[in-house]
């Protein structure tokens, strides 16, 4: 299968590459040149927020890893100094996730693409970047795709709307569309700080500890494009480790800092260090397994 990569000089593209190298034709696209190790496939330098580039990149594939993203928002009140510094404009996670998105996807329909897998977000909860200053709603644990969305930035609400709107693109047009929501994406020198460095929890944290390994996301990539046919047209799927990046059981920190979500665990769920988020339904669609570890 030919398969376009977005976003290839990315942290995670890295890992997709390697885990798709061996099994598929790459065409890799993006702003700046990939790794060097990664040379002998073809290269579109392209902005995905240009229209033209990205009808160049998806020119003779059958299907996307969609991996190019702003990746967070760059007009967060609380980050929008740093943006500055950097030169980013306050548009650009909400141009890039969104309209690079929309311009991805026009191209892949005039092209025929058949399959896109989209790396998405957990962010798409709305539990991280809270810009009101109230809790993200909790309605049941562990959280699934089921559970209802409150996005207040731009990242978390391009991720929220980028699942919405693939989805529109399989209902119009046939592509085979799926979406991960990635938990704190993790490779292996971070595992090893992690270990190094981990602290018992001083508080509740609305990101709820939940990490996942850069290769675990690769073969969850992998996976959901190679069983397309096997899977409906359209899904979405958190994408997280099993456990936390937490020292203490799962359990523990909901009775010492949130006793009042203690109700609302799932029958016979809080053990050990379980992730607060489930990947129950990607194991179930495609037997995704998670390999990785930071407590070892």
């Amino acid at each position: 299968m030919k398969v376009l990569i977005t976003g290839a000089s990315g942290r995670l593209a890295g890992y997709v590459i390697r885990e798709l190298m061996d099994r598929h034709e790459l065409v890799l696209s993006s702003r700046r040149k990939p790794a060097e190790e990664f040379s002998k496939f073809k290269w579109i330098q392209g902005d995905l927020t240009n229209f033209d580039d990205c009808k160049r990149m998806v020119e003779g594939v059958s299907a996307i890893q969609h991996l190019g993203a702003q990746p967070w928002p760059v007009d967060y009140p609380r980050d929008r100094a740093r943006a500055n510094e950097m030169g980013i404009p306050f548009d650009a996670t909400f141009k890039t996730n969104m309209l690079g998105t929309y311009y991805l996807m026009q191209s892949a329909v005039a092209e025929g693409v058949k399959v896109v897998v989209m790396a998405g977000s957990n962010c798409a909860l709305g539990h991280g970047f809270r810009i009101s200053n109230t809790p993200f709603p909790i309605h049941y644990l562990p959280i699934d795709e089921n559970h209802p969305t409150y996005p207040e930035d731009s990242y978390s609400y391009s991720k929220r709307a980028g699942e919405e709107l693939l989805a529109s693109y399989t209902r119009a047009f046939g592509i085979r569309t799926y979406i991960t929501r990635p938990a704190g994406i993790t490779p292996e020198e971070r595992r090893i700080n992690m270990a190094k460095n981990a602290t018992k929890a001083s508080g509740w944290t609305d990101w709820m500890w939940c990490w996942v390994g850069s290769e675990d996301v690769a073969s969850a990539h992998r996976l959901l494009m190679e069983n397309a046919d096997n899977l409906p047209p359209h899904d979405v799927f958190f994408l997280n480790a099993d456990d936390t990046t937490a020292l203490e059981p799962s359990g523990e920190l909901v009775e010492k800092f949130r006793p009042d979500l203690l109700p609302l665990f799932i029958a016979g769920y809080m053990s050990g260090h379980q992730s607060f988020l489930s990947n129950a339904k990607l194991k179930r669609a495609v037997g995704w397994e998670h390999k990785t570890s930071w407590r070892k």
